[in-house]
């Protein structure tokens, strides 16, 4: 891709102008992205920002306008941002057995951008103990992160399919492993420096391969960060089990694609995660990590507080915004300590808000 980001560099106080591509995608995409918009745009008013907000079509919707899910002009679009900011993609209209489906224009988009690392954070606001199905002891303390890589493995390997048979092919390059391992170690070193690495190496030839690099790049190039290896069914039981007790996860896309939806359930809800997919540079792809959810689509009750979430993630990484970046977080952790709830969030019998009605607390809370 030769189109690079546009925006000006920034010091503390100064005034950005930037340029970032928003696809709302399907299902309820649009309905979130409208509050992170909303959001981006008064964080631009509040401190003389300056946000070009490029929408361009991409998933289902881009299917039924043009046939491709990921359309050039949409490409470029992304290409030539700043950021990319992501609703959802996919529904039942473009399900599995369709020849053109959503989801192959996100990885192509993934691969086109070099986003290679999704991270994926986790954390239990306190006023939302009850709303999770697990036991608030066990949520006590949970601060966690994923570190996933992004476009490697079994979801970009060779795909082959005939009338008996059909195979999915898994790989990993050294350099692949490597290069995601020290996004795992930065991030640890940042906080309490101890990572899992997570695999299936007693089965997998590629897991024990992501075992060694894995290790060798963290004792070298990270003496003071701990590395544990966790097989991915271990995994998946002491996530719930004695969630507290990690800090950093590395994985590779497949098993980090189903722990952090399993993990969700840490932070009570699918519907107030943020993520953030990172590459070399400074471009980003965000979007909440939950998916179109079309049997609520169109009825305006969906939580937007993971796209806006994302957008505050956004703000940190690809425009070094760390004070618009907090602000934002702050200003949802006040709604969420006030009460507003969307349905997914609040107790039984509790009133739920709106998705915009949401939107508008926190826009409240931004001043």
């Amino acid at each position: 891709m030769k189109s690079g980001p546009t925006s000006s560099a920034n010091d503390e106080g100064t005034p950005l102008r930037a340029t970032i591509a928003v696809i709302a995608g399907d299902g309820i995409g649009p309905e979130v992205v409208d509050e992170g918009v909303r959001v981006l745009e008064r964080v631009a008013q509040k401190f003389g920002h300056e946000f070009s907000l490029q929408a361009a079509p991409f998933g289902g919707i881009a299917i039924d306008l043009t046939g491709d899910p990921l359309p050039q002009d949409t490409l470029d679009k992304c290409a030539a941002a700043d950021a990319v900011l992501l609703g959802a993609i996919g529904g039942p209209k473009w399900g599995p057995a369709a020849a053109v489906r959503p989801e192959q224009g996100l990885l192509r988009l993934r691969r086109e951008l070099g986003v290679y690392a999704n991270l994926r954070p986790i954390a239990l606001h306190p006023a939302l103990r009850d709303a999770s199905v697990l036991k608030p002891e066990v949520l006590d303390g949970v601060d966690l992160i994923f570190v996933r890589e992004l476009t490697g493995g079994i979801y970009f390997g060779e795909k082959k399919r005939d009338a008996f048979m059909a195979s999915d092919l898994c790989t990993y390059s050294v350099p692949e492993i490597e290069r995601i391992t020290r996004v795992a170690g930065r991030l640890a070193m940042r906080r309490r420096k101890k990572i899992v690495s997570i695999d299936k190496s007693n089965v997998l030839e590629t897991s024990r391969l992501w075992r060694e690099v894995s290790e060798h790049v963290i004792r070298r190039e990270y003496p003071d960060v701990s590395i544990e290896h966790m097989l991915v069914d271990s995994a998946a039981m002491h996530l719930l089990r004695r969630p507290r007790d990690f800090d950093v996860l590395l994985t590779e896309n497949m098993f980090g694609d189903i722990l952090t939806d399993e993990a969700a359930m840490l932070a009570s809800s699918l519907g107030v995660l943020p993520s953030a997919s990172l590459g070399a540079g400074k471009r980003g792809l965000y979007e909440p990590i939950h998916g179109s959810a079309p049997d609520i689509a169109g009825k305006g009750i969906a939580n937007p507080i993971g796209t806006i979430l994302s957008v505050a993630l956004l703000l940190r990484y690809s425009l070094e915004l760390e004070h618009e970046a907090n602000t934002v977080e702050q200003a949802v952790d006040r709604c969420i300590a006030n009460g507003a709830r969307t349905a997914d969030i609040a107790e039984h019998g509790r009133p739920a808000m709106t998705t915009r009605r949401m939107g508008d607390a926190v826009l409240a809370a931004l001043g």
